[in-house]
C-alpha cells in the first residue's frame, strides 16, 4: 500500500516506511524529526519543477511530463514500488497543495492508475470526475493505447 502524506503532519505507526520524495529538503525540519529516507533522485527535475510552480493550469501537461520522466529512471522508483508490494509506504511530500503536488503523480504512477484530469462539465467548468488520458506501462518498455474516447496525449 502506498500512501502520501505532507511533511509537516506528525509521524504515525501507521506510515510503514517513509520516503522523501522531493527534490528540497523542506524548511524547518530536522533530519532526526522526520525519520524518512530521502530519495530525491525520484522527484521532478529542476527544471520541470521551476516550470510547474504549482500552478494549476499546469497540472494536466505536469503530470504528463513527469510521467515521461519516471518512465526515462526505473531504476529510481522500482524500489519504493516493491517497499509498497511489501508493506505500507508513506510518500511525503512538502507543497501545500495537497492535490496537485509531484507526490500525487508518483503514488498514482507506482500504483499503476492512469493519469486523470476532470473533465469538463456541460456549462464548461471543471467536474471532479475524471477522464482516463492515458495508461502508464506495466512492463518493461510497454505502453498502453488511450481508453476509447479520450484525448491523444500531447
Amino acid at each position: 500500500m502506498i500512501r502520501i502524506k505532507r511533511t509537516y503532519e506528525p509521524a504515525a505507526r501507521t506510515d510503514g516506511h517513509r520516503f522523501l520524495v522531493e527534490r528540497l529538503w523542506p524548511r524547518g525540519l530536522k533530519k532526526e524529526k522526520l525519520g524518512a529516507d530521502w530519495v530525491k533522485e525520484v522527484a521532478p527535475s529542476t527544471g520541470l519543477r521551476l516550470w510547474f510552480g504549482h500552478r494549476i493550469d499546469r497540472w494536466e501537461e505536469f503530470q504528463r511530463r513527469y510521467r515521461a520522466e519516471l518512465d526515462d529512471r526505473p531504476g529510481v522508483w522500482r524500489p519504493l514500488r516493491a517497499a509498497g508490494r511489501r508493506g505500507t509506504v508513506t510518500l511525503l511530500y512538502s507543497a501545500r497543495d495537497v492535490d496537485h503536488n509531484s507526490a500525487v503523480v508518483l503514488r498514482d504512477y507506482l500504483q499503476g492508475t492512469p493519469q486523470r484530469v476532470p473533465r469538463p462539465s456541460r456549462d464548461g467548468r471543471r467536474r471532479a470526475e475524471p477522464v482516463v488520458l492515458h495508461a502508464i506501462p506495466t512492463g518493461r518498455g510497454a505502453r498502453r493505447s488511450p481508453s476509447p474516447g479520450a484525448p491523444s496525449p500531447k
